[in-house]
């Protein structure tokens, strides 16, 4: 995939992109904190918050309207004008380092937030798009992987300019170079044509922002995924933004450990996003989330109690600081963090992907990147608030994210109850009842369709739930089972009740709630009901479902043979076959 024309033009852009931005930005932000800009009229302070604010301001007053153009264009169109629009911008910006003209550096900074408000909404829209569905995850992690990168690259690279002879020119220099390169990538990303009629478009920011937040707190899975997101955002730039301090303040450390730092954090995120893709198996799986939820709590209060206690009288290096086996604990802890946010994030992104529809994924997106900036500039009021006026320490800061880590996790273990079902049948399926499935792609994708199965018990309808990355709604009686499995089906999972009623002779039936089966049909669900109870109300069930795709699903515990003596293994045969109407099976072609 990451070598395909449909791929690697849009990665090398988006990864481009990212590494100017970041260039750019500290560029600006380390000449003047070093002074080599003159006669500058602000206070330090208030020009590095100035500048920092003027970049995120963008997030909020276009990306409502960003990912409404994205939705009705060609993406391949809109991220070439985008990457021009960048080559126009670091002209500018060139010209402007090189005279020391800050006034035109803030604007111009402003105009390159501008420019990734715009760019973040087709960024993540156009890959479910060019993707095939079992490549989706693996994208979204080249791309946290690039992305991430990128941001270290650029901030090391920034330093390494500005340390130079001659910071001007060649800071001049690499954000042109970067420019171009970005543009001239871009033009080979293959048009991405629209499967609809565009729609005429208003600018409206601040109507549109409230907007594009309203539509997507319609489907309350989605929204909890931006909330999601957001908060990995206020992890992230908590850390990145105290990591300066936290070395010289708590590790007696100079600017290389600082780098040092934030490598290892960005690589964590990087191999998290690696594992995504293998923890998946090709597959949207919210149920290797927690796993990053947990060790961002794990590490991060472990990072804590890994902190030296003594403070040396003389100030690290990079290479002094590794030589000290008593730092690995930490730079472990640090890493594992990044790596836990990785697995966090992926995920995240690849759900909302497949969970909106076709012309209002970037809209999706849009709204999710205003909830991150205002997530970010939160964080940062959170800190200051921390650190001054109510005296804490930047670990004390860090232990306190561990925690509040803890209260995010239960609050969307609470909120999200697809979650919760996802990680169940993710342990089940994965770890204590591995499945091997044929026929893997015959359980339909979209749309509604109807499932048959002899399995009733609650650990087996679990299983049942692994083989679609969709939620299944269970058709079934209510049940007497009382076990941790039942009752987490219960509350997670969609139901239709079979009520139970009385036959003139004292005969106990069933009948279905056939309004809650019609909408679920209307709504594109995937219906599962056993084989007995589709046996006694089939005349019921087929006149909604008379033209729905149907699957037949057994499971089959597999024998093995231990040392001469027969068992049971605890891996499952699952045997997946498409019927018609008549419900035999489809004959392959």
């Amino acid at each position: 995939m990451i070598l395909t024309r449909r791929f690697l033009p849009y990665f090398i852009t988006q990864c481009l992109g990212a590494l100017n931005d970041n260039v750019y930005k500290n560029v600006l932000l380390l000449l003047v904190t070093f002074s080599q800009i003159e006669s500058l009229p602000l206070d330090v302070n208030l020009f590095v918050n100035l500048a920092a604010g003027l970049f995120i301001l963008p997030f909020f007053l276009f990306s409502a309207h960003a990912g409404l153009i994205a939705d009705n264009i060609d993406k391949a169109a809109l991220i070439q004008r985008l990457k021009l629009l960048e080559v126009i911008i670091m002209c500018c910006g060139a010209a402007a380092i090189i005279t020391q003209s800050y006034l035109l550096m803030l604007v111009l900074l402003f105009l390159m937030g501008t420019q990734s408000a715009f760019f973040g909404p087709v960024k993540y829209s156009l890959l479910p798009m060019v993707l095939a569905d079992v490549e989706l995850v693996r994208g979204n992690a080249w791309v946290e992987m690039g992305t991430f990168i990128s941001i270290l690259i650029g901030t090391i690279a920034a330093g390494l300019i500005v340390a130079s002879d001659h910071a001007n020119t060649l800071a001049a220099i690499t954000v042109l170079v970067l420019a171009c390169i970005g543009y001239a990538s871009s033009l080979f990303i293959p048009a991405v044509p629209l499967g609809f009629v565009p729609k005429k478009l208003r600018f409206t920011p601040f109507s549109g922002t409230v907007a594009s937040i309203k539509k997507v707190r319609k489907t309350h899975s989605v929204w909890m995924a931006v909330i999601a997101i957001s908060w990995f955002w206020f992890l992230g730039a908590t850390y990145l933004t105290q990591f300066p301090n936290f070395a010289k303040m708590h590790l007696h450390a100079g600017a290389t450990v600082v780098s040092l730092l934030l490598a290892l954090f960005s690589i964590g995120i990087a191999v998290g996003s690696f594992l995504c893709d293998r923890l998946s198996f090709k597959q949207v799986e919210l149920g290797i989330l927690p796993f990053g939820l947990l060790g961002l709590s794990l590490f991060g209060i472990d990072l804590y109690f890994a902190v030296p206690v003594n403070i040396p009288t003389f100030t690290y290096t990079a290479s002094s600081f590794i030589a000290e086996l008593k730092h690995y604990r930490l730079m472990f802890d640090l890493f594992m963090v990044g790596v836990s946010g990785g697995l966090f994030i992926v995920p995240l992104y690849a759900f909302i992907q497949s969970r909106t529809k076709e012309g209002q994924c970037a809209q999706a997106i849009a709204a999710n990147n205003i909830m991150n900036a205002l997530f970010m500039v939160v964080a940062a009021i959170c800190a200051i608030l921390f650190l001054g006026p109510l005296g804490g320490s930047i670990l004390s800061l860090f232990l306190m994210l561990a925690f509040a880590n803890l209260v995010v996790g239960l609050f969307l273990f609470i909120k999200l109850p697809e979650l919760r079902l996802r990680f169940i049948t993710y342990l089940l399926a994965r770890f204590i009842h591995p499945l091997s499935v044929s026929q893997g792609s015959v359980i339909p994708k979209d749309g509604s369709a109807l499932l048959v199965g002899t399995s009733e018990c609650a650990k087996d309808l679990l299983l049942i739930q692994s083989l679609s990355v969709r939620p299944i709604c269970f058709l079934a009686r209510e049940t007497n089972e009382q076990g941790f499995l039942s009752k987490l089906l219960m509350s997670s999972a969609n139901w239709i009740s079979i009520e139970p009623c009385r036959l003139n002779a004292g005969e106990e039936s069933g009948r279905i709630n056939s309004q809650s089966l019609f909408q679920a049909v209307k709504n594109g669900e995937l219906i599962y009901v056993s084989q007995r109870d589709f046996n006694e109300f089939s005349s019921d069930i087929e006149a909604l479902m008379v033209t729905q795709p149907r699957v037949s699903i057994s499971l089959n515990s597999l024998a093995q043979s231990v040392e001469g003596r027969s068992s049971v293994s605890r891996r499952i045969h699952v045997v997946l076959t498409a019927l018609n109407q008549q419900n035999m099976p489809l004959q392959n072609d």
